[in-house]
């Protein structure tokens, strides 16, 4: 088990992907972006299991980034659910309905990464392309110093909860986190 060492975000934009970086430098949130932190990781462990096991960091720390495909006749919106790691989106009840798709799946990795600029494990909120809804579980929000993706696999960023409730595009929505199991 290793700690993570941190630095600010804006200090070591090379860690993290190029549309991460952008938004980082734009940044509205009222938590400051002094407080978004990153950390250099191995990308072989960038999994949330193997993340948290290798690092120590508890499964309710650990916030999900999950892109679904919503679809109506023949329009498709992306959204990205905002989840811990001890719960799963709830895609096919709460986010269609929120989203008016008949079918909602887990977006195809492939054009997820090719639209976001992002690498698949790494996905995260911050950067999003515009008009991407962030639904983000309250239980999301309340951690207290959430670890998320940083559009690659080779580090995590670490920022309060509440800093996902203020992204663009995002909105709290209160049972998207089913518990697992």
């Amino acid at each position: 088990m290793s700690a993570l060492e941190l630095y600010p975000a804006l200090a070591r934009l090379d860690l993290v992907a190029d549309p991460v970086a952008a938004a980082l430098k734009q940044w509205t949130a009222s938590v400051p972006v002094d407080a978004v932190r990153v950390a250099e990781i191995d990308p072989e462990l960038a999994d949330t299991a193997e993340f948290c096991a290798h690092y120590g960091v508890p499964l309710a720390d650990s916030v999900n980034c999950v892109v679904i495909a919503a679809k109506r006749g023949g329009d498709v919106t992306y959204a990205a659910c905002m989840v811990t790691a001890l719960t799963r989106a709830d895609v096919n009840g709460l986010v269609r309905k929120h989203l008016g798709a008949r079918k909602a799946s887990f977006a195809p990795l492939a054009e997820v990464a090719e639209a976001t600029g992002m690498e698949y494990g790494g996905i995260t909120p911050i950067g999003l392309p515009a008009g991407w809804p962030v639904l983000v579980d309250p239980a999301a929000a309340a951690v207290e110093a959430a670890i998320i993706g940083s559009g690659n696999r080779r580090s995590k960023i670490v920022l309060p909860g509440r800093a996902l409730a203020e992204l663009p595009g995002a909105e709290v929505l209160p049972g998207l986190g089913v518990p697992l199991g």
